[in-house]
């Protein structure tokens, strides 16, 4: 499990249904299946309350159990998963924008929204020489070095940012991840330009371009960006995509004002 996404479990650990939630974070985020010590070691709760947990989430589907005793995601999160991707307004209002964006660079586009100290992507449509890379809808990533969340954080006050970036671990993906610093000092600069880039911070060989997208009460706050691989995406090749990217943004969040405004 990411840093960023650890520290926004344990930061929601309060209540039952809090508790509950960490834990079916700790399994659904892991890289494989969790026996039950694992889970334990880091449920930081006694351990009849954990298998009395992990028993209710089993019984509602949430997570599986195999015959080896280890904890994997239940086929119920694909259900309620696909259930909220489709209905999803925001997705569906910014759908075709990211088409048209799609359409001309070529290259990958992602819809992201920030969540904590991650940002959860909603939608992403492959360029036409699609490249393997980790983002897939409903994939968190961190906010400090993804082109999406760096333009997200860009749009909120600086103390605001200056708060989520105390509460992220950095971990040093590449040679280029941001430290909290440096991290702060391009925000002020993304400010100022209205489009982020990723420098391979997150990925080696992945570049990409973004621009934020807000709502007024900044309720809902993140990104589009064009991804792509670095040998074919230089900094100045992105850089030709700042206005449209930026329109692209722009004309997603003039529908989301028409689509997302008070109902009558």
């Amino acid at each position: 499990m990411s840093a960023a996404k650890v520290s926004a479990s344990e930061g929601r650990d309060t209540g039952t249904l809090g508790k509950l939630m960490v834990l079916l974070d700790r399994v659904t985020h892991a890289d494989e299946p969790m026996r039950f010590t694992d889970i334990l070691a880091v449920a930081n709760q006694p351990r009849g309350t954990v298998h009395r947990q992990l028993s209710h989430l089993v019984e509602e589907g949430l997570l599986e159990i195999d015959t080896d005793g280890r904890y994997s995601p239940g086929l119920r999160l694909l259900d309620l998963a696909s259930r909220s991707w489709a209905r999803n307004e925001f997705r569906l209002i910014a759908e075709p924008h990211l088409k048209a964006l799609q359409g001309l660079t070529g290259e990958t586009v992602h819809l992201g929204v920030l969540r904590g100290t991650s940002i959860i992507y909603l939608d992403k449509f492959e360029g036409q020489q699609p490249v393997r890379m980790y983002s897939q809808i409903g994939n968190a990533s961190p906010v400090y070095c993804t082109g999406v969340g760096k333009a997200a954080l860009s749009i909120l006050p600086t103390e605001r940012v200056k708060a989520l970036v105390a509460d992220i671990v950095f971990h040093r993906f590449t040679a280029n991840t941001h430290t909290p610093e440096s991290l702060l000092a391009e925000i002020e600069e993304i400010r100022k330009q209205g489009h982020a880039f990723d420098r391979e911070e997150h990925e080696v060989g992945i570049r990409c371009i973004a621009a934020p997208i807000w709502s007024e009460n900044l309720s809902l706050v993140g990104g589009v960006s064009v991804t792509g691989p670095a040998y074919r995406l230089t900094v100045e090749r992105l850089s030709e995509w700042a206005a449209p990217i930026q329109e692209s943004a722009e004309r997603i969040m003039e529908a989301m004002r028409i689509g997302l405004g008070p109902r009558r």
